[in-house]
């Protein structure tokens, strides 16, 4: 996996923070900006979404409070309200109950709060904190470095408790971090809330790494969880996200080493682009 320079994401988050003291943001919690600041308008976005009645909403809501995702009834109530729009309010409510979070984690042998103190470990022994990603990349990169001069070995200190798989993933997460939705409250700038959401995400992020070593962590995946905690508490988004992940029906496979399902999935988008819409495909072709 290529390196990225973590002075440039510095640089990124700086110019970033600089700009996030005179923002309005929208419902969403996305920055909004004059078009005339053409670097960040870009990332940034202005639409509406439909207004479902108070009636709808409180059918929603008791449709939820009794969900059964076994239920005909239940699987096309939620189809039609989703036709109609779900709420911001009631989102991560839908979002649980069609992944069937609860179900995943009370299955599950692994504790997400328990995973919490045991990664601490190692975060601290390399002198880490959640609530500080540039200072973290800093010093991951030193350790990294570090690490490359003395063809891997971790420490000369026997009771170091952090491998070298550890601080490559710690780094990568912590980069990643600068660029995932850098528009939104919750990951923009200083602001406690912005410090507060980079830790929940880098958290979910490693707990999931963890969780499935044989998917581990991947570009993208930073998205998702985001999105996510947008949404939901950060332990119910790592259900989510495990879920949409390890499911077959959503996106297993898409983020593993071998990318064999992004390839399939890339051949069929292809001949749907050349029976849907030939003279486009046939001009990217020949962009090629």
């Amino acid at each position: 996996m290529r390196r990225r320079n973590g002075s440039n994401a510095s640089r990124r988050s700086s110019t970033i923070r600089r700009r996030s003291e005179n923002l309005r943001f929208d419902e969403f919690g996305f920055a909004l900006t004059k078009r005339k600041d053409q670097k960040l308008h870009h990332r940034c976005h202005d639409y509406s979404f439909p207004q479902l009645s108070s009636v709808r909403v409180k059918e929603l809501g008791e449709l939820l409070s009794y969900w059964n995702g076994a239920s005909f009834i239940c699987k096309s109530q939620i189809e039609r309200f989703i036709r109609m729009g779900i709420p911001p309010s009631l989102r991560g409510r839908v979002w649980k109950c069609l992944l069937a979070t609860d179900g995943l984690r009370e299955t599950s042998d692994f504790s997400y709060q328990k995973f919490l103190l045991e990664v601490r470990v190692p975060l601290v022994d390399l002198g880490v904190s959640e609530y500080g990603i540039l200072s973290a990349i800093a010093t991951l990169s030193d350790t990294q470095n570090h690490l490359d001069l003395n063809h891997g070995q971790p420490s000369s200190s026997p009771e170091a408790r952090y491998s070298v798989d550890d601080i490559t993933l710690f780094r990568q997460i912590a980069l990643d971090l600068q660029r995932s939705f850098p528009t939104h409250r919750s990951l923009m700038g200083d602001s406690p809330e912005a410090i507060e959401g980079q830790a929940k995400l880098f958290r979910v992020l490693i707990a999931y790494a963890k969780y499935s070593p044989q998917v581990g962590y991947s570009q993208g995946m930073s998205y998702l969880a985001a999105v996510l905690l947008m949404q939901l508490g950060e332990e119910e988004a790592f259900w989510a996200l495990t879920a949409l992940l390890d499911k077959p029906k959503y996106l297993t496979e898409l983020f593993d080493l071998s990318l064999t399902k992004v390839q399939h999935q890339a051949k069929v988008f292809d001949q749907f682009l050349k029976h849907r819409k030939p003279q486009l495909s046939q001009h990217l072709v020949s962009a090629l």
